[in-house]
């Protein structure tokens, strides 16, 4: 790695603790939860949030939306919502002249930061509608292939407690996760911190850190970085003791295992 490699690092290191700093105006504690969202969306990945309800979820999405300078659009998953709905759909106009033609109306997915709340309330079908966005960066709709502008993430959000009227997740879309997290209830010193904050007359103001280029050059900086062959040898013997069928798998592995690692 060459010495300007190694400035850059520091500056963007610098502009990481600032992203924090800006997050704790808005969200008290969950520093483990921040910081393995940051992780994922510096290795371009998609993170599934699981949480009761009131321990800030959708505002911490909301906030990094505003910290990074990215779109954001929030979907309310529902039984009734349709793949439409989220994707997009062509609708019918009349020009001047009084022909009709079909123009297509981009549906929130074509944002950069999406929050898919509540995520397996939906059906499967309207949850599968997100599987090429979130693996190709690619909306394909009435026969025309759209392309996401980047960077872009689904941050998902999923309530643990209430089963009835959900629908568990396709194991294609789980694997399209990056990461999946649990948001913690807070401590108490962090809960009386939220009651200040909560009851008080002072507003927070958000200020953008970085915009969606500066984030590209990071996550094109984290691909530069060299690993030793030693260590990727380490993580595919990992991936493959998780494969029952293989020599290498434990009686453990063999025995409650059944579809190892991807």
């Amino acid at each position: 790695m060459e010495k300007t490699d190694l400035g850059r690092i520091n500056e963007y290191y610098s502009l990481l603790s600032e992203i924090r700093e800006e997050i704790q105006k808005a969200i008290v504690g969950h520093q483990t939860l921040i910081e393995n969202i940051l992780i994922a969306i510096l290795c371009n990945g998609n993170v599934l949030l699981e949480g009761v309800p009131g321990l800030g979820k959708t505002l911490l999405v909301k906030t990094l939306g505003e910290i990074l300078d990215l779109d954001y659009a929030r979907i309310q998953f529902t039984p009734d919502l349709m793949p439409a709905d989220i994707i997009g759909t062509n609708i019918l106009m009349e020009s001047s002249d009084g022909s009709r033609y079909f123009e297509f109306r981009e549906g929130p997915l074509f944002a950069q930061l999406v929050l898919a709340d509540e995520i397996n309330r939906a059906t499967p079908k309207t949850q599968s509608a997100l599987l090429e966005a979130m693996q190709e960066r690619k909306i394909t709709a009435a026969g025309n292939t759209y392309e996401l502008k980047e960077p872009f993430f689904v941050m998902a959000t999923q309530n643990p407690l209430e089963m009835e009227g959900t629908y568990p997740l396709p194991e294609a879309q789980v694997d399209r996760f990056f990461f999946k997290l649990k948001a913690e209830y807070p401590e108490p010193a962090e809960l009386k911190e939220i009651l200040v904050r909560t009851t008080g007359n002072n507003a927070v103001e958000i200020r953008k850190v970085i915009n969606e280029e500066e984030l590209k050059k990071i996550q094109e900086l984290i691909r530069d970085i060299p690993v030793a062959d030693k260590l990727m040898e380490y993580a595919v013997r990992l991936i493959m003791t998780t494969h029952p069928e293989g020599d290498t798998a434990s009686d453990m592995v063999r025995k409650y295992v059944r579809y190892g690692s991807s």
